[in-house]
């Protein structure tokens, strides 16, 4: 009889444990995410199916992360349900991180973007680092020659984006400075413009990158018979992401009849916090056969030999110095030495078929474009980076071609040799 009771408590036991330790694991989850460089990765968002880790939770979707020691750290669930989180990870090592059920906190954001159709549907994005826009219908119509990217230079890691644009086009400024204008005061008008314009630096950076009819800063375009088929402005647009984490937005091109194709061009653009470089994931419709693809970056005048293209490292990257002809002459020697160094550079996972420079006549202000040149077709996307950084902003510890090309080529390892992530209840 005491041995039945013995093996009546021993199975009792044994089940309490059991499920003691099967309900510790619906309400917690390990993620393990390792690296196989022999350098830390300090400056990434780790990945994963956030339906994996619900799975796991009991199909619970409320969770917030930790890290190993129970501190929560940011994280966001991406339009395309991918659970993204800031991690740091040793050389060659692993870092625990868990999901636990229960509320997230609201954490600050670290990306802003949106269409500002008070400046002709201009698409403006920025994290903690670097800003960018690109052109939209309303500037189309107006016949203004503007389709690459464009770089917006910071020197802070606060998000300044909207404060820029409201300087800019704040209402009652514009009626004051037109009304000087009309009462023949355009040197007090002109120095009152200057005073709230984001082409000048009021502490936080500038607007100094021109662009104009180019690729400006990594724009892809159609390559037929090894002339660019620029895309013009965007036609539509959704922004999928808005952070903490991570911006998204997807841009849709009008139908272009390019090489007797009816073409249809759709870009979706990510900038995560802490990158200065965006994802960009380029689709077609409408070809017909594979097409030459390329990614070009403008050369100014300026600085015609400043650029560095190196296919088997997998990036490009060009030393910009700003738009010298941007102010009038009389603010011009004090204005454009703020300018500074812009860095420019597009990053690709894959080897590129060539690249190579290609001079073209009838870009005012350009001396050409360095490009790196692929094919695509209507089934596969194209996927590539492009970025900038600027040598003022003391935050980022790039003051130099050296530094932005160093910065590029671990950009390119981390992305050819991303973190892998696992998960376990």
């Amino acid at each position: 009889m005491k041995l039945k009771l013995n093996v009546v408590k021993y199975f009792v036991l044994t089940f309490t444990i059991f499920n003691f330790c099967s309900l510790y694991a619906a309400d917690r989850v390990t993620i393990t995410v390792a690296n196989s460089l022999p350098t830390p990765r300090s400056t990434e968002l780790a990945e994963v199916d956030a339906s994996l880790i619900q799975a796991r939770l009991d199909g619970i979707t409320t969770f917030f992360i930790t890290d190993a020691d129970g501190k929560e750290v940011p994280s966001q669930i991406t339009y395309d349900g991918k659970l993204i989180f800031p991690v740091g990870v040793p050389a060659k090592g692993k870092s625990i991180y868990y999901a636990q059920k229960g509320q997230p906190s609201v954490y600050e954001p670290k990306v802003f973007g949106r269409q500002f159709p008070e400046r002709v549907d201009d698409m403006a994005w920025e994290n903690d680092k670097v800003a960018f826009r690109c052109y939209g219908p309303a500037l189309q119509r107006s016949g203004e020659r503007a389709w690459g990217y464009d770089v917006w230079n910071k020197r802070t890691s606060r998000l300044i984006v909207e404060a820029r644009y409201a300087s800019e086009l704040d209402p009652d400024m514009q009626r004051a400075i037109q009304k000087l204008r009309n009462i023949g005061q355009g040197n007090l008008a002109d120095d009152l413009y200057n005073a709230i314009s984001y082409h000048v630096d009021h502490g936080d950076g500038m607007d100094c990158y021109k662009v104009g009819s180019t690729l400006g800063c990594g724009t892809a375009a159609l390559y037929v018979n090894e002339r660019i088929k620029y895309p013009r402005c965007y036609t539509t647009y959704e922004i999928l992401d808005r952070g903490p984490l991570r911006f998204t937005v997807k841009l849709a091109y009008g139908t272009e009849n390019i090489d007797g194709m009816a073409v249809f061009e759709t870009r979706i653009i990510s900038l995560d916090a802490g990158s200065h470089l965006n994802k960009a994931v380029i689709s077609y419709s409408g070809l017909t056969h594979e097409t030459p693809l390329a990614v070009g970056i403008v050369v100014h005048n300026e600085n015609p030999n400043a650029y560095v293209q190196n296919n088997t490292g997998g990036y490009m990257c060009y030393e910009d110095l700003g738009d010298p002809n941007q102010y009038k002459e009389k603010y011009r020697a004090k204005q454009n030495a703020d300018f500074g160094h812009i860095y420019v550079g597009t990053v690709f996972p894959q080897t590129m078929h060539e690249m190579k420079y290609q001079s073209e006549n009838g870009l005012p202000g350009a001396y050409g474009h360095i490009l790196a040149i692929s094919s695509v077709n209507n089934a596969s996307p194209f996927t590539y980076y492009f970025g900038s950084a600027w040598d003022r902003n003391e935050e980022t510890g790039i003051f130099s071609l050296t530094d932005w090309e160093a910065y590029l080529s671990n950009f390119v390892r981390q992305v050819r040799n991303p973190l892998k992530v696992t998960i376990k209840s």
